[in-house]
């Protein structure tokens, strides 16, 4: 009996893997099909040992209110406020306006999680986008720490501690004239 046991499970590896096929999203394919898809970047020799790092001082050259009024996939402008020198070499001098991605946006949630917004795909004229930080993250106003004793203490009153699930989180804004700051690594390869 177990040599049969055996032979079924051995010819079932063999013809299992036979049977695939290729199936095709029509969907996909007619949608896609005028559309020019851009390709990842791939950074396949590189040497990250170098810790010198230079700081990016930039501002938004327009507001961002809050996460609701933009979109994932949004180019936003930044402007440099400060020379970044290198060895006594200006990189990037101050007022050059350089561009980031909104890459993820996630929205306020339940017991005062906050908002956030990722910047990312930031790009600098002439400089290597891969020697530069890659996301800047931006949070609204963190509720939780008021949210969770409270909820705690309302406990003894049975429905009164669930209410409190309703607060909601911060909204995630950016003023034009907040400075952010993120990181040059000049001897990056």
């Amino acid at each position: 009996m177990n040599k049969f046991i055996f032979f079924i499970m051995l010819s079932g590896l063999i013809v299992l893997p036979c049977r695939a096929e290729i199936l095709q999203d029509e969907f996909v394919n007619e949608t896609l099909k005028n559309i020019p898809i851009e390709k990842p970047k791939t950074h396949l020799n590189y040497n990250y040992q170098s810790t010198k790092k230079i700081p990016i001082k930039m501002h938004l050259t327009e507001d961002i209110k809050s996460e609701t009024k933009i979109h994932e996939g949004q180019i936003v402008y930044f402007k440099i406020i400060k020379d970044v020198v290198n060895d006594g070499i200006i990189e990037i001098p101050s007022g050059t306006i350089a561009s980031a991605r909104i890459e993820t946006i996630i929205a306020s949630g339940m017991n005062g999680i906050p908002a956030s917004i990722i910047f990312g795909d930031f790009n600098f004229p002439n400089i290597d986008p891969n020697k530069i930080d890659y996301t800047y993250e931006r949070f609204g106003q963190d509720r939780s720490l008021l949210v969770f004793p409270l909820k705690w203490a309302l406990t003894i009153l049975p429905p009164t501690g669930s209410l409190t699930n309703f607060i909601k989180g911060g909204h995630a804004k950016l003023k034009a004239n907040k400075i952010i700051e993120i990181n040059y690594y000049p001897d990056w390869q």
